[in-house]
């Protein structure tokens, strides 16, 4: 996956950045070219992407926080994930919180000057009663703070995306994971279908949609195209942008096909592609994109701070002084 094409002029890149800003769609052949880039022609890629960035986002950044609100107990078999019904990964396992937990939640996403308040529950969807936990913690939030509301409760019917809206929620996350193609080699229990199903049910609703990918799954550069191709056709507002971290005890432990450059390309990609859309660098930024993780910020306008949901991320502080030193600034929240 990780074999480069021969040496391009900036030009090249440049004229991809033309493209997006035009609304012109990249050719397969030219995501290729991206995503094949050789190491040497990382900055000359990332002043492209970051064009493309500035006209839409200028140097602001979005913070998001996510809270685990139920761990583990989860029937789906997702290699990728620690708290599947397959994975032996020893993590924490608890029913969903209570609503003053979710409370303190928004208060610590607030204190961490994030804009969006990411509320994250395994499973394969969302019980009646979970819905209405999640609904009551909502209202109380949106009469207290400025926060958007994601949340992220597996796979949702149109009736209960309806009632999440009602309550506030702002926005709804199911990511795609992976292609249509590559998607039972990671999952068998439910199907990519199921997924996109998800984010039109929760858009029909007015709720705005995120969903995302998962690289380092062993995606060709086509499942990585095909994606990005479908999530321009959802209209996902937010496109998180994951990189594996392959949790010792899941199915993908020990899995390795990811550095800090190609992820640099992976996002500048994804930006070129769905040039409008807010990119996040996700779970794995750490781990995976190491010492050149502000890299990134010239290609995504996103990003967590604080834990996932079963790992460790770095500390808020850090965020801030990394997003400040670049000469970026953080995104207050706006509703």
């Amino acid at each position: 996956m990780l074999n480069h094409a021969s040496m391009k002029s900036p030009l090249q890149w440049e004229h991809y950045a033309d493209k997006a800003l035009k609304g012109e769609q990249l050719t397969r052949e030219e995501s290729y070219e991206i995503l094949g880039a050789s190491d040497e022609e990382i900055l000359p890629l990332l002043h492209s992407a970051y064009r493309v960035r500035r006209h839409y986002y200028g140097n602001k950044v979005k913070l998001n926080m996510i809270i685990n609100a139920k761990s583990g107990l989860c029937p789906e078999d997702c290699g990728y994930c620690s708290q599947s019904i397959v994975s032996e990964a020893p993590i924490e396992k608890f029913t969903f919180l209570d609503k003053e937990t979710l409370l303190a939640g928004a208060r610590e996403a607030r204190d961490r000057k994030a804009g969006t308040y990411c509320i994250v529950a395994s499973g394969r969807g969302p019980s009646d009663k979970e819905v209405d936990q999640v609904v009551e913690a909502v209202k109380e939030i949106k009469n207290d703070m400025p926060l958007k509301i994601c949340a992220c409760l597996g796979i949702l019917s149109h009736d209960k995306a309806e009632r999440l809206k009602e309550a506030g929620v702002d926005r709804y996350n199911h990511n795609l994971n992976t292609s249509a193609r590559h998607h039972e080699n990671i999952t068998t229990t439910h199907t990519y279908d199921d997924r996109v199903a998800t984010v039109k049910n929760a858009k029909s609703t007015g709720i705005s949609p995120c969903s995302g990918v998962i690289a380092g799954m062993g995606e060709s550069y086509d499942d990585l195209y095909d994606m990005a191709v479908e999530l321009q056709e959802l209209d996902a507002d937010s496109i998180p942008v994951n990189f594996l971290n392959p949790i010792e005890g899941t199915p993908l432990q020990g899995m390795n096909e990811l550095n800090p450059r190609y992820c640099l390309k992976v996002l500048a990609f994804f930006r070129f592609m769905n040039p409008t859309k807010e990119i996040r660098i996700s779970g794995g930024r750490e781990v995976n994109l190491g010492s050149l993780q502000v890299m990134g910020l010239y290609a995504a306008n996103s990003i967590f701070v604080g834990d996932y949901l079963t790992t460790e991320g770095q500390t808020a502080t850090i965020d801030h002084k990394m997003i400040e030193d670049l000469g970026f600034e953080i995104e207050e929240c706006a509703l």
